[in-house]
C-alpha cells in the first residue's frame, strides 16, 4: 500500500487523469481543487463551483474511483464539495485534527503560560502581532494542542480562512511526491494558505532541498501578511544543520518555550483527563499520579487512561496502591523513561573505556573529543528540556563549544555509517537502562 497525504494523493490522481484524458478535457474542471481529507473510504476534495462538481461526477467519476483505489492501495472514492460546504463537512466528519483541541481545554500553568498567551494573541489577530510564532519544548508538553487551538479559533472566527497544518516529515513526503507529480499543486497548497501550521520543524535539519522549498514558502506567506506558527523540540539556534537564513526567519517573530509542568499543573492535568475518561479519582490518587509522572502530558493521560481501563474492565477499585501498580507497569513497559545527563555520560564513558571526568575535561586529544561530542549529542537528543547552556554547565564547557560539537558530530554521522551504528546502539542501550 502506497502512503500519501491527502494533497499528495489528489495530485497523483489528477496527474494520472490528465495523462489518460488529456489536459484540454480535464483542466477546466480541476482548477483550484483542494484536498480536504482521506476518510471513511473517500478522498474528499473541494472544487471551484457546481459545474465542476457535476462534470467530474458525470464524466470522470468511474475513472477517478479506479485511480484513487489504484494509487492509494485501498478502495477509495472521490467526494467533491463546494467551497461553502467544506466547513460543514469538517464540523460533521473531520475529528482527526482540531476536534477537542481548544484554548479552554488547555491547562495553563507556570510552565506554559507565556506560550498559551502568545498563541491566543495570534489566534485573535493573525499576522498582526507575532509572525512567525515559534513554540518550542520537549515531546508531549502540549505544543501541538496550541497549534490546533489556534486553528480551531480561527476556523470559528473566520470560516473562509484557508488553514494548512502539516508535520515537517509529511511536508518532505509531499515534496518528494511533487517531484513526480509536478510542483504547481504542491506550491499552490502552501503558498496560498492564510494560516500555515508546521509541527516538528526540527526534521528540516540537514535536508537542503526541503529547507530551500520551505524557505521560499515561508517568504511568500510572510510577505503576503499570512500567519505562520511553528513548533520544535528546541530553539532555532540549537537546530544543528539548519540554514542560517531559516534560523534568522524563525527568530524574527516571537519565541515561546514550554517546560515540563510543575506539580500543581500536573494535578490539574490529571483532573481534566479524569473528566475526559469519566473516571472518579480521589485527591490521593491524583497526587500519586502527578508526583510520579513529571515530564510529559501524554504520560499523564496514559496513566489516567490505564487506571480507568483497569477499573472499568476488571472492576478493581481505584486506590492508591492500585494506581501505583498501574503507573509502575506503565513505566516498565516504556524503558528509558527519564535518561539523565549523568547516566548518558556514564554509559558513553563505559563504552569507550574512559573515566567520565576525562570526557568532561578540556583535553583535545582525539580519544576524548569524539566521546565528548557523542555525549553532547545524546544529551540533546534524549534530554530535550536541557538547553545548550545547561548541557555546557554539566560538561564544564561553554555552550558554543557544545553547539559546535553537536554540529560536527551531525556532519560526521551523515558520512560515516559505522559511527551512526555506534551512536544508535548507545542510544538504544541508554533508553533501555
Amino acid at each position: 500500500m502506497t502512503m500519501f497525504t491527502p494533497s499528495a494523493l489528489l495530485d497523483a490522481v489528477i496527474k494520472k487523469l490528465i495523462e489518460t484524458k488529456g489536459s484540454l478535457l480535464v483542466d477546466p474542471w480541476i482548477q483550484n481543487m483542494q484536498a480536504i481529507a482521506v476518510q471513511d473510504g473517500q478522498l474528499v476534495a473541494a472544487v471551484a463551483n457546481e459545474l465542476s462538481r457535476d462534470t467530474l461526477n458525470t464524466h470522470f467519476y468511474d475513472i477517478l474511483c479506479d485511480l484513487c483505489t489504484q494509487l492509494s492501495g485501498t478502495e477509495l472514492k472521490p467526494l467533491f464539495l463546494l467551497p461553502d460546504e467544506v466547513e460543514q463537512w469538517r464540523s460533521e466528519h473531520d475529528n482527526s485534527v482540531y476536534s477537542g483541541y481548544t484554548f479552554d481545554r488547555y491547562i495553563v500553568g507556570n510552565n506554559n503560560r507565556f506560550a498559551h498567551a502568545a498563541a491566543l494573541a495570534v489566534a485573535k489577530k493573525p499576522a498582526s502581532l507575532y509572525n512567525p510564532l515559534f513554540i518550542y519544548g520537549g515531546s508531549g508538553l502540549g505544543k501541538t494542542h496550541l497549534l490546533f487551538a489556534i486553528a480551531s479559533y480561527i476556523r470559528r472566527s473566520t470560516p473562509s480562512a484557508k488553514i494548512v497544518y502539516i508535520k515537517s516529515e509529511d511536508f518532505m513526503n509531499e515534496l518528494v511526491a511533487a517531484i513526480d507529480t509536478g510542483f504547481a499543486p504542491f506550491r499552490e497548497k502552501y503558498r496560498k494558505a492564510d494560516l500555515l501550521l508546521v509541527d516538528d520543524v526540527q526534521f528540516l535539519s540537514g535536508k537542503d532541498r526541503m529547507q530551500e522549498e520551505f524557505f521560499n514558502t515561508f517568504e511568500t506567506l510572510h510577505q503576503a501578511g499570512k500567519q505562520i506558527v511553528l513548533t520544535c523540540d528546541r530553539p532555532p539556534k540549537e537546530m544543528a544543520g539548519l540554514e542560517t537564513r531559516l534560523v534568522t526567519r524563525f527568530e524574527s517573530g516571537l519565541l515561546a518555550d514550554i517546560k515540563a509542568p510543575d506539580l500543581e499543573t500536573r494535578m490539574a492535568l490529571v483532573k481534566s483527563k479524569a473528566i475526559l475518561y469519566d473516571v472518579d479519582l480521589s485527591q490521593e490518587v491524583i497526587e500519586v499520579i502527578a508526583e510520579n509522572i513529571t515530564n510529559n502530558v501524554r504520560e499523564l493521560e496514559g496513566a489516567v487512561k490505564k487506571i480507568s481501563a483497569i477499573h472499568k474492565l476488571m472492576g478493581i477499585p481505584i486506590t492508591r496502591d492500585m494506581a501505583m501498580d498501574a503507573i509502575q507497569d506503565l513505566f516498565t513497559s516504556r524503558p528509558g523513561l527519564r535518561p539523565t545527563p549523568q547516566l548518558i555520560l556514564d554509559e558513553v564513558a563505559r563504552f569507550y573505556g574512559l573515566p567520565a571526568e576525562r570526557i568532561k575535561s578540556k583535553g583535545r586529544t582525539k580519544d576524548v573529543v569524539l566521546p565528548r561530542q557523542i555525549t553532547y549529542y545524546l544529551i540533546r537528543e534524549l534530554v530535550p528540556d536541557k538547553s545548550l547552556p545547561e548541557i555546557g554547565a554539566f560538561m564544564g564547557q561553554h555552550h558554543t563549544t557544545v553547539l559546535y560539537g553537536i554540529n560536527s558530530l551531525t556532519d560526521q554521522l551523515a558520512e560515516d555509517e559505522s559511527l551512526r551504528a555506534v551512536v544508535n546502539d548507545l542510544k538504544k542501550t541508554i533508553q533501555n537502562l
